[in-house]
């Protein structure tokens, strides 16, 4: 397109009406009159994500039936294609034991909270339909997902479901700064709210201005009405820092959240809530204090004493000599006396 006024004020009216469609959806919040503009969006995205997904997977062995077919039946060409076979069998075994324990620590997760849920796997960082915090995972209508479900992998939470098409989900992860959920801290039971922050830590802001708290206690998902959008019991995070009380009636802390939002992959949509708040027990075992070594340390003598002990050792010795000498007289004189007393 040539540099003209006309491409200028077209230019110009496309970033108005994107920055006023972006207005309307922010306020709009879960009712935003874009929003079937966006699950259409989804319905034609999504398939072409899980497509171009499923192609990437394999694309070791395409890359190597690619370079192999032009080269010449060498033995350098044959021992460069056993090669790449070999990388790409440890390449293929090394992913998919990862995702093997991924599985099961997800699967132990919700059997600890008795959430019935249904695996997923990430397929694209982002949305294409927004620019936040966001996932597209691989099910959608077609598999029971709703909007505002909850989504956790085997660390804890992940986000809620935000957007549905037929196969494909848009998830808003916990990090994002439009995302808000109730937490409830461990054994105490303090209420509060977490709020993401990008790469930092999330902010949760506890009701409770005076409430005790330490770097190191543990925060689980409160539960929302009718388990949606979350569900209780979900591991969050553990408080890194803790703002000074000032007084207020609330009071802010920083808590690291236990998931990797940059290295997400096999996670779980809870399409099942628990019958009862599994409380405390979803969340990982605290490691045991390694055992405390004792070393007796024994003290040395003073100087003086060490002198007085040399004395008496000394004065032992003489007396003991002194005694053998007085034997070996008594032994010569008894030995004299025999000899004049021979005839």
């Amino acid at each position: 397109m040539r540099d003209t006024r006309e491409s200028r004020l077209l230019l110009v009216l496309l970033i108005a009406i994107a920055f006023a469609l972006i207005t309307v959806d922010i306020r709009g919040g879960q009712e935003s009159p874009v929003d079937g503009a966006r699950q259409a969006a989804a319905a034609v995205f999504g398939p072409v994500e899980n497509g171009v997904a499923a192609a990437v997977d394999p694309v070791g062995n395409a890359i190597g039936a690619v370079r192999d077919s032009g080269e010449r039946h060498t033995r350098l060409a044959a021992l460069e294609k056993e090669n790449a076979e070999l990388k790409a069998k440890l390449g293929s075994d090394d992913r998919n034991r990862n995702r093997l324990n991924e599985l099961d620590t997800l699967l132990k997760t919700a059997g600890a909270g008795q959430y019935g849920i249904k695996g997923a796997q990430v397929v694209a960082i982002g949305a294409a339909q927004g620019f936040s915090w966001t996932v597209t995972i691989d099910v959608g209508a077609r598999d029971g997902i709703r909007r505002d479900m909850t989504v956790l992998n085997g660390a804890g939470l992940v986000g809620r479901v935000t957007t549905v098409g037929p196969s494909t989900s848009t998830v808003l992860l916990a990090n994002d700064p439009d995302f808000t959920v109730g937490t409830r801290m461990e054994k105490s039971d303090e209420l509060g709210f977490a709020t993401g922050q990008g790469n930092s830590p999330l902010r949760v802001q506890l009701l409770n201005g005076k409430a005790k708290v330490k770097p190191g206690d543990r925060l689980v998902t409160f539960g929302s009405r009718a388990d949606k959008p979350f569900v209780p019991g979900v591991p969050v995070g553990e408080i890194v820092r803790v703002d000074p009380a000032g007084g207020g009636l609330t009071r802010n802390v920083y808590v690291r959240p236990y998931v990797g939002f940059t290295k997400l992959d096999i996670v779980g949509v809870v399409v099942q809530a628990p019958r009862s708040d599994p409380r405390d027990a979803v969340l990982p075992q605290k490691p045991k204090p390694a055992p405390t070594v004792t070393v007796t340390v024994t003290p040395k003598p003073a100087d003086g004493q060490q002198t007085g002990q040399d004395q008496n050792q000394a004065g032992q010795n003489q007396n003991q000599n002194q005694g053998q000498n007085q034997a070996g007289q008594n032994q010569a004189g008894q030995n004299q006396n025999q000899g004049d007393t021979t005839p």
